[in-house]
């Protein structure tokens, strides 16, 4: 396999940062996903988010599991700290992480299907626990590297290329993270720039867990017509003897609409995303309205996006156990192993 370098030197006159960054350097690799891929569009949008906070890049400890959407943290931030777990583990190792350096930002990407489905236990306890944590999912239905199954956030009634339709109910994960007790929740569309950038930098400066559902429009496996997530339409009609792809390049969806509107966003494949932005009136610290709002617009065929809860006094899960405020991976062996003695009477105070 051949990777692309980019170049390393910048032209002098690009614009730094307070921390004297420029926009390059919170880049990574070329991406080798499909173009016109949403997940490029939220890489982009990680970019220009931590540029715009002055992050420093060695500050940030990004891990992701298995699937496309955890391909991307090799695309953004090539000079922080990285992790690559096993299918739908990034959570607990993410936490494990997180206990034993306090002082990094933590970003966790993953996908549907490793959040959804063999991640969603694990998903579930990182949101109850309250690990300090931007956790962004790259939903787009499908799993897209085994030629695009159905994953538990497709839609019930869902063609899939092949021209199966879904019987299964999807997992809701905005809703799950509201019910679970996630402190800053939040959902978007990967071709909405103006919202998702601010709704990132949130969620990274933000106290506890916080959640980021981006619908991200898969170009080569959301197959059919109606889907929310933009499955391009099945060949019904096509009865030859062998099937040959051909993938043509696609230019990335975008769109800008005004708060409290709905817009319609036309798919590569003919079909329609039904956005609604919520309006500048909508309070956003009340959790159980906020499952009301979203429920009821869901009803209605509309995919709600904004910022849809936010506890302002946030709690993280070292608050919860009254951990040390310095770092574990900074103390000496006199701080971690103190002796029998102590250890006697930890286990006394236990009987």
């Amino acid at each position: 396999m051949t990777f692309l370098a980019k170049p390393r030197l910048h032209h002098p006159s690009l614009v730094t940062n307070k921390v004297g960054y420029t926009r390059r350097d919170y880049e990574g690799r070329i991406s080798t996903l499909c173009a016109g891929c949403g997940h490029d569009s939220i890489s982009a949008a990680i970019i220009q988010a931590c540029w715009e906070l002055d992050i420093e890049p060695h500050r940030v400890a990004k891990l992701s599991g298995i699937g496309c959407s955890s391909k991307t943290p090799d695309y953004f931030l090539g000079a922080s700290h990285g992790f690559n777990t096993v299918h739908g583990r990034m959570p607990s190792v993410l936490t494990g992480a997180n206990l034993a350096n306090r002082d990094l930002l933590y970003l966790g990407v993953s996908g549907d299907g490793d959040s959804a489905s063999i991640g969603l236990g694990q998903f579930a306890n990182a949101m109850r626990r309250g690990v300090r944590m931007a956790y962004i999912v790259e939903n787009n239905g499908v799993y897209g590297l085994t030629k695009g199954q159905f994953s538990a956030t497709a839609d019930r009634g869902s063609k899939s290329k092949k021209g199966v339709i879904n019987s299964d109910n999807p997992v809701d994960l905005v809703g799950l993270a509201l019910q679970l007790g996630a402190t800053y929740v939040a959902r978007s569309f990967s071709g909405d720039k103006a919202q998702l950038v601010p709704l990132i930098k949130g969620a990274i400066d933000h106290g506890g867990a916080a959640f980021i559902d981006v619908i991200s429009p898969c170009v080569t496996f959301n197959n059919h017509g109606g889907s929310t997530k933009s499955y391009d339409y099945v060949r019904q009609h096509n009865e030859a003897v062998s099937r040959i792809d051909f993938m043509v390049t696609r230019s990335e969806i975008t769109t800008e609409y005004a708060p409290g509107s709905v817009i319609d966003v036309q798919q590569h494949d003919g079909s329609t995303l039904r956005l609604r932005k919520l309006h500048e009136a909508y309070d956003p610290t009340d959790r159980y309205a906020a499952l009301s709002y979203m429920n009821a617009h869901h009803a209605l065929g509309e995919i709600v996006t904004g910022l849809l809860y936010l506890d302002p006094i946030a709690t993280d899960l070292h608050m919860s156990l009254n951990t040390s405020d310095t770092p574990l991976n900074s103390m000496g062996m006199k701080e971690l192993c103190p002796g029998s003695r102590v250890l006697e009477k930890i286990n006394a105070s236990l009987r």
